[in-house]
């Protein structure tokens, strides 16, 4: 089982200041979760995503982390793949250096950046997104592997050049692509790469995509992959906050996760912006339910349809609240076949000293658990 973290750079109160305090604050938890024991982070490129999403160039941000870490491992994950975001060369060459200069450290995940915001700011072709991220995979899986890099395909073509520098890692860094529906779960396994997935419908809901995969992964004939070097890891988020007052946690983390929703409503969704007013002694879990059904409800007014899991990421069952209720939420995780936990800390509302606390129970109560490590607690120790 390994443990990651992952950074968006989500803030309520989106000032300039705040904004740049934001991402300090990131690095900051970056660097800590090496100190604590974490095996990964990731952050994930948006753009223009205004509270949702401030990691427009998490190529940058994840240099620096590197420049100041020595183990952890550096998940560049997502990169927004259609060619009008970036062109897959370059994504080659940017991920290739940096993979060296953190001493082949690096993970490579590919998404498609959906939202009308991002599409139209950089000028993506919505109809040929989906097209466009298999075919960039395809080329970047060919540029690390090969001396030059010639491609024809249908979407683009490409003469011989060589693409440098070469990455650390042989034949390339490990690659992923962000799954959040069963299509895109076959995908992954067909491809042969690894499944970022969305985990907020809990446990139940992560056994059953991870079945998905796997049925994929039995049937495949290995024709569709993107690259001699296959990786089947399957990473699935889980939403935490976990301090030593058990109900200012879920407090916390109940009202940071509704920030999220709210955001990703107002993005994917067409509702409102997010709430930043939350109500001192509100209902949250309440709060979290109606804004589910408002954004539903908006989904079907605007003709958009609306998948099961439309309402996931309003669901508050997640690791809230003491180090055993984590350690028992992840339990339940393992037991769903994640091979990865990537723990989401970093919501809009949640303060950095709740972030840093939360990073330090995972590592010094959480992680250990699952590793056997001297100082894991046992269940009646951690509060299960």
């Amino acid at each position: 089982m390994k443990f990651s973290v992952i950074f968006e750079a989500q803030l309520a109160d989106p000032t300039v200041e705040r904004e740049h305090q934001v991402i300090r604050d990131c690095v900051e938890q970056a660097v800590f979760a090496e100190r604590m024991g974490f095996d990964r982070i990731w952050a994930v490129e948006h753009h223009s995503l205004k509270w949702y999403a401030h990691m427009s160039a998490p190529e940058v941000f994840l240099s620096f982390v590197a420049a100041r870490t020595n183990t952890i491992r550096i998940g560049h994950g997502v990169v927004c793949m259609p060619f009008g975001f970036n062109h897959p060369v370059r994504v080659a060459e940017r991920a290739a250096m940096l993979d060296l200069l953190s001493g082949g450290r690096l993970d490579l995940g590919a998404g498609r950046g959906g939202t009308l915001q991002e599409t139209s700011l950089c000028g993506v072709d919505r109809d040929r997104a989906e097209a466009e991220v298999e075919e960039a995979l395809r080329i970047i899986g060919k540029a690390w592997r090969e001396e030059e890099l010639e491609y024809h395909g249908e979407l683009i073509d490409i003469d011989p050049h060589p693409i440098l520098p070469r990455p650390a890692q042989t034949p390339h860094p490990p690659l992923f692509l962000a799954c959040s529906r069963a299509e895109t779960l076959v995908k992954a396994a067909e491809l042969g790469i690894g499944a970022l997935v969305m985990g907020f419908a809990g446990p139940e809901s992560i056994a059953g995509m991870r079945a998905v995969y796997d049925a994929a992964r039995a049937e495949r004939d290995g024709s569709r992959f993107v690259s001699t070097a296959v990786n089947d890891h399957f990473s699935v988020l889980c939403p935490t906050i976990v301090l030593d007052d058990p109900e200012e946690a879920r407090r916390i983390g109940v009202r940071g996760q509704r920030f999220f929703a709210q955001s990703i409503g107002h993005w994917y969704g067409g509702a409102g912006v997010p709430d930043e007013a939350v109500v001192e002694g509100a209902d949250e879990a309440a709060e979290l339910r109606r804004a589910a059904e408002q954004v539903v409800a908006r989904l079907h007014e605007q003709d958009i349809p609306v998948r099961p899991t439309s309402t996931a990421t309003f669901h508050a069952d997640h690791a809230y609240g003491s180090a055993g209720e984590a350690i028992a939420y992840v339990e339940r995780l393992r037991e769903a076949g994640a091979d990865e936990v990537m723990c989401l800390v970093q919501m809009g509302t949640v303060p950095q000293e709740a972030c840093l606390e939360t990073l330090r129970q995972w590592g010094e109560k959480v992680i250990p658990h699952f590793r056997g490590g001297v100082n894991a607690p046992s269940c009646d120790e951690a509060g299960c």
